[in-house]
């Protein structure tokens, strides 16, 4: 039975890979052949403009400039909260923290509606302010500028950066810097000499990650920013469907691509040495007993509530009032067909599709990134290989991949450009890396010693599988699919770039109502943003059931 159960693991541990290379690999290397070859014979022409050109390298620099400003601002702001919330034990701490991750699966279209409800020129801050101080115009001008792109990005990756410093910081513990209390050590000095030293890696793995999400953002910057603004990954958009230029759009795919494999090295190698070992997470908070405390954990939540459920509480506030009249028009006339698609389908029809395609993508990335996070765990040479690779197309733009779909998919036995397939294949892709990072944690902390037991008594593979693997892992399991639902359903780049007349999912129908003029348009926007923000918030609510609070890579 040996022989066959490795023919099997090989079997299974193949599956992901294959997937991976067809949707993924193959894609990318078309992107490649277009832009080198875009005429059958070799043809830098499209890379020599682009180093030529001032135009793109400004692009390229003001992508890295806006992503390392809101890096930094969401670290510096994280940072304190990431403290309090490992330091101090409060009423509805679990609670908080599962709810500030919610921004971070919502659809950029929604999160651009959102804060469009709050700091547009007519939302709720201005109409407030002009009502207050009777003014004609809104004193607030934030949309179209750089500063609304890094708010809405700190709004975006805030929660990344917490859980993942709030983890760490937790099974660390605080002797170190109350002994440096008492030997007279000052805030700051503890802060310098203690904090910063010991939370270094999670911080360095945080930055790298919200790096990675800011320079690959598509929606934040098309929608609050505009072409003014324009980061790589809008640029990919606009040369690939606006002006068709197929050469030039798989060049600037190219070096992001390429961009982000460096960086995400950076990241599995800083994740390694975030890991803990089984048993060594444990809760080294206090309550707040002093004025002092109290008043820090008060002064954090507060501030936390402003960033991250004011623009949500803005988007629901306009869903429901126009005018400060209750109108619930918005979610009534969801069944109505609108020419604002551009799809000739209702946004009824739109919700329906994405409930399907997320139920099919999370059961395939569940069954893949499981499969997967196994092969990881091997700790061989090709373990650390597989790694980094699985986890790119997290950092590749989701533009991107809808491009390399279209130019790649179009052909026999993979015509499937005008399939609705497509679109799940596409958000399974997005979700794997998510499912992965779920499982692996749970599957790192299984201690050998339970499978070398199970040898001894006998117990066969299958059996080790069934009745210690996977029911230790299957917390991570359905935080996973919970993941991969909520990516699903939030999914926009891909889909905007595939979605055909029938598959047309929610997030594409926001986008184009916003684009289409007219109040009725705006309020099934709103209504539909509102609707998909509470699926998602349903989802963390699960996740956070299931798993303590700060645990898990993501």
């Amino acid at each position: 039975m040996r022989p066959r159960w490795r023919f099997v693991k090989i079997l299974v541990y193949l599956l992901p890979v294959a997937f991976l290379g067809v949707f993924f690999v193959y894609p990318i290397l078309t992107l490649f052949d277009i832009s080198l070859r875009p005429d059958g014979a070799l043809d830098l022409s499209a890379f020599a403009h682009l180093t030529s050109s001032d135009y793109y390298r400004e692009t390229l620099l003001f992508t890295i400039y806006q992503a390392l400003i809101s890096t930094g601002a969401t670290l510096l702001l994280s940072l304190p909260c990431a403290f309090v919330f490992a330091r101090y034990r409060f009423r509805g701490r679990s609670l908080l923290l599962s709810l500030a991750t919610l921004p971070f699966v919502l659809p950029t279209v929604v999160v651009a509606l959102a804060f469009s409800a709050v700091l547009g020129e007519r939302g709720l801050v201005n109409d407030m302010l002009r009502l207050l101080f009777a003014l004609d115009e809104a004193p607030i001008q934030l949309e179209r500028t750089l500063a609304i792109i890094i708010i809405a990005h700190v709004f975006y990756n805030f929660s990344v950066a917490l859980r993942i410093m709030t983890g760490y910081w937790s099974s660390l513990g605080f002797h170190a810097e109350e002994a440096a209390r008492c030997l007279g050590a000052g805030e700051l000095a503890i802060w310098r000499d203690i904090r910063l030293p010991l939370i270094r890696p999670a911080l360095l793995s945080a930055g790298v990650l919200v790096f990675i999400f800011c320079f690959t953002s598509f929606g934040v910057v098309l929608i609050l920013g505009g072409i003014r603004f324009a980061t790589l990954e809008v640029q990919i958009y606009y040369q690939a469907v606006s002006i068709f230029n197929l050469p030039l759009a798989a060049a600037l795919s190219l070096v992001q691509i390429a961009s982000m494999l460096l960086m995400l090295l950076v990241y599995t190698a800083s994740q390694r040495r975030l890991q803990i070992p089984h048993g060594g997470r444990s809760e080294h908070s206090a309550r707040p007993h002093t004025p002092r405390a109290r008043m820090v954990v008060f002064i954090t939540v507060g501030l936390m509530a402003i960033l991250l459920f004011s623009p949500l509480a803005a988007l629901l506030w306009r869903s429901l009032f126009a005018a400060g009249n209750l109108d619930a028009t918005g979610f009534t006339s969801l069944a109505e067909k609108t020419r604002a698609s551009l799809l000739f389908t209702t946004p009824l029809e739109a919700v329906f599709n994405s409930l399907r395609f997320a139920l099919i993508a999370t059961s395939a990335a569940v069954i893949l990134g499981t499969a997967a996070a196994f092969l990881i765990e091997q700790r061989g040479v090709w373990s650390r290989l597989v790694d980094p690779l699985f986890m790119l197309p997290l950092a590749t733009s989701a533009v991107t991949l809808g491009f390399g779909f279209i130019v790649a998919l179009d052909e026999p036995p993979l015509d499937l450009r005008r399939s609705w397939i497509i679109i799940p294949v596409s958000h399974a892709l997005a979700a794997l890396p998510f499912v992965i990072r779920s499982v692996l944690p749970s599957l790192r902390a299984i201690p050998p010693s339970l499978g070398e037991a199970a040898s001894v008594l006998g117990a066969r593979e299958l059996v080790k599988l069934r009745t210690i693997d996977l029911p230790l892992v299957g917390r991570g399991l359905v935080v996973g699919a919970t993941f991969a639902f909520t990516v699903s359903m939030g999914e926009f780049g891909a889909s905007l770039f595939v979605a055909q007349r029938e598959s047309v999912t929610i997030p594409v129908v926001i986008y184009r109502l916003l684009g289409h003029p007219g109040l009725q348009s705006y309020r099934q926007a709103l209504a539909m943003s509102v609707i998909l923000m509470l699926v998602c918030a349903g989802g963390f609510l699960i996740i956070e059931r299931l798993r303590g609070a700060g645990v898990g890579e993501f």
